[in-house]
């Protein structure tokens, strides 16, 4: 491990064209490419690249090619978990999402973030900040997860939704951005 990846990891200012970086996102690239080139006659072979992808893996998981991502290696999923096509996980700090979490196509999470200033942002240098989510979320197609979020158990994030705030258990959020529209009962 790099001192890069070990600052990108702590949510610290890091490179992203360390060698070993670069080194990481092709690989995860590699997998990526070869699980969206299977069938769904190959579940075994999918959940399988899926493993070697992701840091963890629950039981049954679905993921709709194709799928993107920066490392993999920062991305848990919980039992029964389904992604529809064309999600991105952009994991360069921890993505989890509980069990039974189901996504729409096109769902975005995005952990790393760039500078404001338009000086430090010309360094190249970026942070993240992880992405959690609890058991039992439905998060509609085209939702944005925006870097530092939790989403609690039970939660609802409407199709479009652009969630750049924590949302509660069991609470239904929608719009850019996301605000809450009604709890659960």
């Amino acid at each position: 491990m790099s001192n890069e990846t070990e600052r990108m990891l702590a949510g610290e200012p890091y490179d992203p064209s360390d060698p070993a970086l670069v080194a990481d996102r092709s690989r995860a690239r590699d997998l990526a490419r070869r699980y969206n080139a299977t069938t769904p006659a190959e579940r075994g072979r999918r959940e399988r690249l899926l493993r070697e992808l992701f840091d963890a893996v629950g039981e049954g998981p679905t993921v709709q090619p194709p799928l993107r991502c920066d490392y993999g290696y920062n991305v848990a999923v919980g039992d029964d978990f389904f992604a529809n096509y064309g999600c991105v996980f952009l994991d360069t700090n921890p993505i989890s999402f509980g069990d039974r979490c189901l996504l729409g196509p096109g769902v975005h999470v995005y952990t790393p973030t760039h500078p404001i200033d338009p000086e430090e942002r010309a360094t190249g240098r970026e942070r993240a900040a992880p992405v959690t989510v609890g058991d039992d979320v439905w998060i509609g197609g085209r939702a944005a997860l925006n870097p530092g979020v939790t989403v609690g158990d039970g939660a609802v994030i409407a199709s479009g939704a652009v969630v750049t705030e924590d949302v509660p258990a069991r609470t239904v959020v929608g719009g850019n951005p996301a605000r809450p529209i009604r709890e659960i009962e």
